[in-house]
């Protein structure tokens, strides 16, 4: 099958008791069972729950992967797939990642004894020089967020398999539409399914997908014994924003082409970071591994302010100044106070975040009104 015709079928089936199209929402805590530990393949919510396993094989069958697991949220996902590890093991990850990646690594997990180096994971030869005998996974992001740098994800899993390191990537930005990490021998992919994958502002959900079987029979562990899983209704809500995953981001890509075009020829405009534009230093990169070149996008400007960012951002009317991405709306938001302040700020600096970044998230409005809002505020 191809894409379009995944998202309205892989995995799917009309639901066998009354024919359904659409798998019904299970709203219920548990299952009678015909025995003790006899039933028809569930028994209890948290472990699992018909609604939740059409949305299961449904991203599955997106990323090409045997198995997915679903969860109340993307650092949920990112928190069960971080407790397979023990303190001394050791994580190499991108030194421009999701605020909440960072803060989940550093304020959580570090103060377990798990180690982390964040660093520039596009420098193939740092990667190399960075690992050491208690490297266990390395944890990519691409394109990152937010300076949308793109990382070789078969460099990294040549150079991860060597030295038997775990590599999970992080494709909300992409999604499986743009991208597909498994294909390049990724060991496992994960979404903050709020984003693309549900496609309106509506609904909090996280997966990884994954044809590893000890990284799916952890998670399976975690889901039952941890229990951040996601209810029902969010997994029909995020199943059903699928089904029009494709003809969304395609949208949101093309109005995304034409406003970093019109942002680099801007006067008022010191950089614009967007993997589509020929001056991206990975552009050749992401016309290989990417399917396209996705709908997000940031800049700076000249007036390298933080005051400067606030006035413009407050200014547009089609643009909602807030966070998260990847819905039918389109966002504007600045990193540094909003989705990265977390991270200290002489890291931010370092790794190339300004207090005056401005991240963009491109919907689907029609893009002649999002440049026009755009210059307005200009």
């Amino acid at each position: 099958m191809k894409f379009n015709t995944k998202a309205i079928h892989a995995g799917q089936k009309p639901e066998e008791t009354s024919g359904a199209v659409m798998p019904p929402i299970f709203q219920t805590s548990t299952y009678a069972q015909e025995a003790p530990n006899v039933h028809k393949g569930y028994d209890y919510a948290r472990v699992g729950n018909p609604t939740r396993t059409a949305l299961e094989k449904m991203i599955a069958g997106l990323e090409g992967a045997d198995e997915c697991a679903c969860f109340a949220s993307g650092v949920a996902a990112m928190d069960a797939l971080l407790k397979m590890f023990r303190p001394g093991d050791h994580i190499l990850s991108s030194n421009d990642l999701y605020g909440g990646s960072y803060r989940l690594f550093t304020s959580v997990f570090e103060p377990y004894g798990i180690k982390f180096s964040f660093i520039d994971m596009t420098d193939l030869e740092l990667v190399k020089a960075s690992i050491t005998p208690s490297t266990k996974m390395m944890w990519i992001e691409t394109p990152t967020n937010p300076l949308l740098r793109i990382v070789d994800i078969k460099a990294l899993v040549d150079i991860a398999k060597e030295q038997n390191i775990l590599t999970i990537v992080d494709n909300t930005f992409a999604s499986p539409y743009l991208q597909r990490p498994l294909e390049f021998g990724a060991d496992a992919v994960l979404h903050s399914a709020t984003k693309y994958l549900a496609g309106h502002s509506d609904v909090v959900h996280g997966a990884v997908a994954s044809s590893h079987p000890a990284i799916m029979e952890n998670l399976r562990f975690q889901v039952k014994s941890t229990g951040a899983v996601p209810g029902p209704m969010d997994c029909y809500l995020t199943l059903r924003g699928i089904k029009t995953l494709a003809v969304r981001v395609e949208r949101s890509v093309q109005n995304a082409k034409a406003i970093a075009e019109y942002l680099d020829k801007h006067p008022k405009v010191s950089q614009v970071n967007y993997p589509g534009l020929k001056a991206h230093p990975q552009h050749e990169l992401a016309s290989r591994q990417m399917d396209d070149f996705g709908a997000m996008l940031s800049f700076t400007l000249k007036d390298d302010s933080i005051d400067a960012a606030v006035k413009f951002m407050s200014s547009t009317k089609f643009f909602t100044l807030a966070e998260s991405l990847g819905g039918v709306e389109s966002l504007i938001s600045n990193p540094a106070s909003m989705t990265h302040g977390s991270i200290p700020k002489e890291i931010r600096e370092k790794g190339g975040l300004k207090d005056s970044l401005i991240r963009i998230s491109v919907g689907i409005e029609d893009v002649e009104d999002l440049i026009a809002d755009l210059d307005q505020a200009f």
